[in-house]
C-alpha cells in the first residue's frame, strides 16, 4: 500500500509556508506523495469552517512543494473544473510537471458548492459535461504538437502550447464517488480518487470494473486511491481492509488548523509504513 498526505492549504494556517513545509517532512518521512485542495473563495461550507482565514492557493502551493522535494508525486485533490479554464489549466500543471522533474497527478472534479459557481460566474448544473471537455482539451494541448478539439465549450483548430507536461502521459485521477465520477474516471482516468467509507469503497468497486468494461478497460488499467482521514486508519489491519476493499494507495489527511496535530497525523501515517 502506498500513502499520500494531505497538505492543509485549507485549513486557514496564516503562514503558507507552514503548509509547504509539511510537503517537505512527508518527503522526509517516506510518504508516496502530497496533496494540495482547490478552492477560491470562502463561501458555504467554506466559510462556516474559515470566516475569513486563508485557503491558501492550490497551484501556487504545489508548485513550491515541487521546489522543497524531489521525490513525493504532487497531487490535486481535486481541481474543480469549472472555476478554471483548461487551456490556462493545462499549461500550468504542464510547467509544475516539468518544474518536478514529473511528477504531477492531476486530480480532477466536478465541484458541489453551488454558492461558489454562482459568486464565481460560471456553470454548476452542466458541470459534469464541462469538465469532461475540459479533460478532452487538456489532454489535446499536453499531446498534439497542433491541437484540435471540436466542442460545446471549447473549440481549438490547430492550437499550438508549449511546454509539454514531461509525464505522458500526465496521470489524470478522478474525484467523486458517485456514478457520473466512476464514469468519468473509467473514460478518462489514471486514477480514481474518491472519497467514502472502506464499506462504501467496496460497495462501489463492482461498479467502477463495470464502468471500465463498458469503456474496454480492465481493473488493471487504474489506480484506486480513495481520500480519508486519519481516523479511518487506526491500524495496520484497518489499512488492510482498505486493502481488502480495493483500494491501491490511500490519500490520508486531517481535519485541524493546529500545525502539532497536523505533524501528529503524520507522524502516524508514517508508523502505518514502518509497520
Amino acid at each position: 500500500m502506498k500513502f499520500g498526505f494531505v497538505l492543509p492549504n485549507n485549513w486557514g494556517l496564516d503562514n503558507v509556508n507552514d503548509v509547504v513545509d509539511i510537503a517537505a517532512e512527508a518527503e522526509a518521512l517516506g510518504l508516496d506523495s502530497v496533496w494540495v485542495n482547490h478552492h477560491i473563495l470562502n463561501v458555504g461550507y467554506i466559510e462556516d469552517r474559515l470566516d475569513d482565514r486563508p485557503y491558501h492557493d492550490a497551484l501556487t502551493v504545489l508548485a513550491a512543494a515541487a521546489v522543497r522535494t524531489e521525490r513525493v508525486k504532487l497531487g490535486t485533490s481535486v481541481l474543480v473544473l469549472p472555476y478554471l479554464h483548461p487551456m490556462a489549466l493545462a499549461k500550468t500543471l504542464a510547467t509544475i510537471d516539468q518544474l518536478s522533474g514529473g511528477r504531477v497527478i492531476a486530480g480532477l472534479g466536478v465541484g458541489s458548492l453551488p454558492e461558489e459557481n454562482e459568486a464565481l460566474g460560471v456553470i454548476y448544473e452542466d458541470r459534469g459535461r464541462y469538465a469532461d471537455e475540459s479533460i478532452e482539451v487538456m489532454s489535446a494541448l499536453w499531446t498534439q504538437r497542433e491541437a484540435s478539439f471540436p466542442g460545446e465549450y471549447f473549440t481549438l483548430d490547430g492550437i499550438k502550447a508549449s511546454p509539454k507536461p514531461q509525464q505522458q502521459p500526465l496521470p489524470i485521477w478522478i474525484g467523486g464517488a458517485g456514478g457520473p465520477a466512476r464514469r468519468r474516471a473509467a473514460r478518462h482516468g489514471h486514477g480514481w480518487h474518491p472519497m467514502c467509507s472502506v464499506t462504501g469503497l467496496a460497495r462501489r468497486m463492482p461498479k467502477l470494473v463495470a464502468a471500465l468494461e463498458a469503456e474496454g478497460r480492465s481493473r488493471d488499467d487504474i489506480t484506486v486511491a480513495p481520500r480519508i482521514l486519519t481516523t479511518d486508519v487506526p491500524d495496520r489491519a484497518s489499512v488492510q481492509a482498505w486493502a481488502d476493499a480495493g483500494a491501491d494507495q490511500l490519500i490520508v489527511g486531517t481535519a485541524t488548523p493546529d500545525l502539532a496535530e497536523i505533524r501528529q497525523g503524520l507522524a502516524h501515517v508514517a508508523s502505518l509504513i514502518a509497520a
